[in-house]
């Protein structure tokens, strides 16, 4: 959210990172976002229940520096609406040593943070079209995010900037699956590993950026191989880019647990200050099977200062690899901010 507010409330910041010499500040931001949501196919349950729905957030941010000159940041996101948006982290800045965060929740780990670059004007083409719980067959690495790789948000980040070039981020999440934990406790299963990756942002020259990363994913006791690489270029009002990402399932079986090559492009037009529309395609490519799962969809924004109004419909064929499963999503929403 923009235009935080600052309540300068020292001392409570100050509590927030104890063990910092000088009391930093808090701040304030929030929103909510009023929303109406179509959709059938594969995804529509053929209820034709209430589509409206309201999402609200606050975020508190906090921050103090330690007597070496190092920092520390905490931010905390309390969102009300189901499973969207709630995130706590804490970041410790060691400058030039770069810097060392821990999240949970939204909090996005690793190779998390680039697993869909490409430009949109609100959502990714993918959002609200990704396979059901029984498409996906339990498979945490496919199931809701439709072959993009992923950590998952509960986890750690090292992250090291090579002056204004290149940035290295190192992710790893303990016990990878359900790995959620509160303070004095423990989280997860008893798997036989951690989900872990290395990825590394270039800006090479002005307007262009290049990713490329790598992962594993605990799957049950065995790891499934993540890789990705892509660009985005953007030259006045046009932003363009594509991606291209791999997953190699340990244990790839007979359903929707198969290799698969997931390759997204896409186009984003400000057409002024205020507005932008997009369009992206998303094709997925599934070993031992010849039908490719294909999404495409359109979004478009406008903004008015602390209000924006934003529309997007995406769809997909081939859901799962599967001949005649389609999919389709419609959102129109209003958002405040403060």
């Amino acid at each position: 959210m923009d235009n935080l507010k600052k309540l300068g409330l020292s001392a409570l910041a100050g509590s927030l990172v104890a063990f910092s010499a000088n009391a930093g500040e808090l701040s304030v931001s929030g929103g909510a976002k009023i929303s109406y949501t179509g959709g059938s196919g594969a995804q529509d349950d053929g209820n034709d229940g209430n589509r409206f729905g309201m999402q609200r957030l606050v975020t508190m941010s906090g921050s103090g520096e330690l007597d070496n000159g190092m920092s520390v940041s905490l931010v905390h996101t309390f969102a009300t609406s189901t499973g969207d948006g709630s995130t706590s982290a804490i970041t410790l800045d060691m400058g030039s040593m770069g810097t060392l965060g821990y999240g949970q929740d939204s909090y996005q780990v690793g190779i998390s943070k680039i697993d869909d670059i490409i430009p949109t004007a609100e959502e990714e083409v993918s959002n609200g079209v990704g396979l059901t719980a029984t498409e996906s067959q339990g498979s945490t690495a496919v199931a809701g995010n439709t072959y993009e790789v992923d950590l998952g948000g509960n986890g750690f980040n090292y992250t090291l900037s090579a002056g204004d070039m290149a940035t290295i981020v190192v992710g790893w999440a303990p016990r990878g699956v359900d790995n959620l934990n509160d303070d004095g406790g423990k989280g997860g299963t008893d798997g036989d590993g951690s989900d872990s990756s290395v990825h590394v942002v270039l800006t090479p020259m002005d307007g262009l950026t290049v990713v490329a990363g790598t992962g594993e994913k605990v799957n049950g006791n065995q790891m499934d191989d993540l890789e990705t690489f892509g660009a985005t270029y953007t030259y006045g009002p046009v932003s363009a880019g594509i991606q291209v990402s791999d997953i190699d399932f340990a244990a790839a079986n007979s359903g929707i647990s198969r290799d698969s090559t997931t390759t997204m492009m896409g186009v984003a037009f400000n057409v002024n200050e205020n507005l932008s529309i997009s369009y992206g395609e998303q094709e997925t490519d599934l070993a031992g099977v010849s039908v490719d799962q294909e999404l495409e969809g359109f979004s478009i924004g406008y903004s008015m200062g602390g209000i924006s109004l934003k529309a997007h419909s995406n769809e997909g064929t081939g859901m799962g690899g599967t001949a005649n499963n389609s999919s389709e999503h419609t959102e129109i929403s209003v958002s405040f901010a403060f």
